[in-house]
């Protein structure tokens, strides 16, 4: 049985003005989220009762959504990461297994092992031992959030486990770790897999977001070409700095995609989903790429763009019908570029990580 992750107080907030029939203050303020310092905890004793079972989910993303590098990034339905942590006897992490045979066990190297380690450290807990096993939906180096969802899934999971002495946002940081170490310092995936929805981050620490509104009819398609990119690589290519026109053209496209969102006004992404700084960086990095973003835009896509740092790519369309039309097209253009890929139509994933719990034998 899935029982609530438990949010900070400004999540429900926010939550709460989504609500159509909530009474909210006419003046909002920005959404802010800092960290709690955690409470010690002493290892749980072990009894002749088998000990809790903790199994967290976390949906993939898109990060930057276009022109929002760093800063833009939503949740969505479908496939995510999932990893199940259960006590044992020698203290530290254990990877039992890691996911997939191309992953290491090794807890220093893997998103969800070193995530889990951060949660015991901040939690002065580093004498309890975890062990996790991870449930890979998501592809490996495909730009739809693999490594942030394994990271918080394993931080949530964890921090369940041993009775959740971090907040939610000690359970971000806890992942950070993992994802500053295996991708760079960035949140615009973490932070919409962990909360949800579509979100625009204006600061990492103290960390401060802000949860856009999701149209009703907004569909996102995600087609993922058969190759792989690491974040680290498509990071590597990106300029060290832009000239003043670039900057003043990506603040507007990010903008105006805002302002669709808020309005609800879907035509107002056209035109918009305009990335100048990563995506002409990154496209000559995936073959067929700019095929298959004609492809997308010639059959009716609100907008296209690079997923993450790639190699999936992604479209905003409006309803099912265009959405699937869209897909189609963009599967064709890699298809007569000599690229297979496969793909999928998503909604925005307003429920964010999730963890359930339940009693099971110890691993030893």
């Amino acid at each position: 049985m899935f029982v609530p992750f438990l949010y900070p107080l400004e999540s429900v907030e926010n939550w709460i003005q989504s609500r159509p029939d909530a009474v909210v203050p006419s003046q909002s303020r920005p959404l802010q989220a800092r960290f709690h310092a955690p409470v010690p905890i002493k290892p749980p004793a072990h009894t002749n009762s088998p000990p809790r079972v903790v199994r967290a989910f976390t949906p993939g993303g898109i990060g930057n959504v276009g022109p929002g590098l760093d800063i833009l990034g939503c949740a969505v339905t479908g496939p995510g990461d999932a990893v199940t942590a259960s006590l044992i006897e020698a203290p530290g992490v254990r990877i039992d297994d890691p996911g997939h045979p191309d992953l290491p066990s090794d807890p220093n190297r893997h998103a969800s092992g070193i995530a889990a380690q951060a949660v015991l450290r901040s939690a002065h807990a580093t004498s309890i031992g975890v062990a996790l096993r991870v449930e890979k939906g998501l592809p490996l180096a495909g730009g739809q959030g693999g490594s942030a969802a394994s990271a918080l899934a394993g931080a949530a999971a964890t921090n369940a486990l041993i009775g959740s002495p971090l907040s939610t946002t000690g359970v971000l940081y806890a992942a950070l770790v993992a994802e500053e170490q295996l991708a760079g310092r960035h949140i615009d995936n973490l932070a919409p897999a962990l909360f949800g929805g579509i979100l625009l981050i204006r600061s990492i620490d103290p960390l401060d977001f802000v949860r856009i509104p999701v149209p009703p009819r907004l569909r996102v398609v995600l087609v993922q070409p058969h190759m792989q990119l690491r974040t680290a690589d498509a990071r590597a290519v990106l300029p060290a700095s832009v000239d003043r026109a670039t900057a003043f053209a990506q603040a507007v496209a990010v903008a105006t995609m805002i302002a669709a969102f808020y309005s609800g006004d879907l035509e107002r992404l056209r035109g918009a989903v305009d990335d100048r700084i990563a995506e002409p960086a990154r496209a000559p990095l995936l073959p067929g790429f700019i095929a298959a973003k004609q492809a997308a835009l010639n059959a009716g896509a609100l907008g296209c763009s690079i997923s993450g740092g790639g190699p999936s790519a992604f479209a905003l369309a409006d309803g099912d019908d265009s959405a699937q039309a869209v897909m189609a097209a963009m599967i064709e253009a890699y298809r007569v570029s000599g690229i297979a890929a496969s793909g999928r139509v998503a909604q925005i994933d307003e429920r964010g990580t999730r963890v359930e719990d339940s009693f099971s034998v110890s691993h030893t």
